[in-house]
């Protein structure tokens, strides 16, 4: 990218959600550089400078043309001495004749460096120029501060005065600015701060959700943050999956885990007490026996932990159940 100023990256590369914010930081930062950099002091050396060049550059045109004219004076000389050999002296004239060419060919070598040189050079600045030049340090500034102007404006303006724009990610972000000329400047940016910082729910927000999760659903729980008007850090409503992120996040315990902690038991511990049998708790919770406290729509319940009464209950009519089992057997049997 050394056409145009758009922003390398290199080192570690930014994520891309940083981008943004990182490439927002540098363009404020890089346009109050150009606005520091393009005042009549500065530019009034950098006209100077370029001055010197210019005597620099015609010193070593004269050094050049001089070169020209000692080759073309060396190529004219070997002509002349191949115009004037015996022609039946072959031998000298044919060496004579590899001199001149030669000659030539370092003549018109010398010519197209010459050349090319001049135009890498190219022209000097006339006094009118300069002054227009001069007068851009009053009218950048205003130009580029004002809000009316385009940032494609701003872009063109920058294209002008910048070969490139480098960033480097350490410690912080380092922005290498390359003027047109090849003068450089470093400019030191702030790490953009991570997601997970700017987007860090209110610890309020945090220390609800575990108190309402000793009582509420995940579901009642978006329901009631909803209701009272707060929202994420994203700026969203509550939802049963961001509760459920928001809790996983910041390592809460579930409700279902609160309620174990109470006493609470699942279908298998309450089958385990009551018998082996599938289904079971789920039959005696029909029965109006057993008790439970539903976690949400989507887990389920859990279950009180049976009283004495209540497990002698449902023993008495298994033993039932059985008994009835065993006497409708020995009706068959006996028919």
């Amino acid at each position: 990218m050394r056409t145009q100023p758009a922003a390398q990256i290199a080192e570690k590369p930014l994520k891309s959600s940083e981008i943004a914010e990182v490439m927002s930081g540098v363009l404020e930062a890089v346009g109050r550089l150009l606005v520091q950099s393009v005042t009549p002091l500065a530019l009034e050396v950098a006209l100077n400078v370029q001055s010197e060049i210019q005597g620099r550059l015609a010193e070593a045109e004269r050094l050049r043309q001089q070169q020209v004219q000692r080759v073309q004076y060396e190529a004219e000389r070997a002509q002349l001495r191949y115009m004037r050999v015996d022609p039946n002296n072959r031998l000298v004239a044919d060496t004579l004749e590899t001199q001149w060419n030669e000659k030539l060919r370092l003549l018109v070598q010398a010519k197209e460096e010459c050349q090319k040189q001049q135009q890498l050079d190219g022209a000097q600045l006339t006094q009118e120029q300069r002054n227009k030049i001069l007068a851009l340090a009053g009218d950048f500034p205003r130009v580029w501060q004002d809000p009316n102007t385009p940032e494609r404006e701003r872009k063109r303006m920058a294209r002008l005065l910048l070969e490139d724009v480098t960033l480097k990610r350490e410690q912080d972000i380092s922005v290498q600015v390359r003027f047109k000329g090849g003068a450089t400047q470093e400019l030191h940016l702030p790490l953009p701060v991570p997601v997970t910082v700017s987007r860090r729910t209110n610890p309020e927000i945090i220390a609800e959700l575990d108190r309402l999760l000793d009582e509420h659903s995940e579901t009642q729980i978006a329901q009631i943050l909803n209701q009272r008007g707060w929202h994420s850090s994203t700026g969203q409503p509550f939802s049963r999956t961001l509760i459920q992120g928001l809790r996983r996040t910041y390592r809460l315990k579930t409700r279902s885990a609160r309620l174990q902690a109470q006493g609470l038991l699942t279908a298998r511990q309450i089958e385990q007490m009551i018998g082996h049998r599938t289904n079971r708790a789920k039959y005696w919770l029909k029965a109006g026996v057993l008790k439970v406290v539903k976690l949400g729509q989507h887990y389920g319940h859990l279950y009180f932990r049976p009283t004495q009464a209540e497990l002698q209950q449902m023993s008495q009519r298994r033993r039932n159940d059985a008994a009835n089992s065993k006497s409708i057997a020995h009706v068959y049997e006996a028919q």
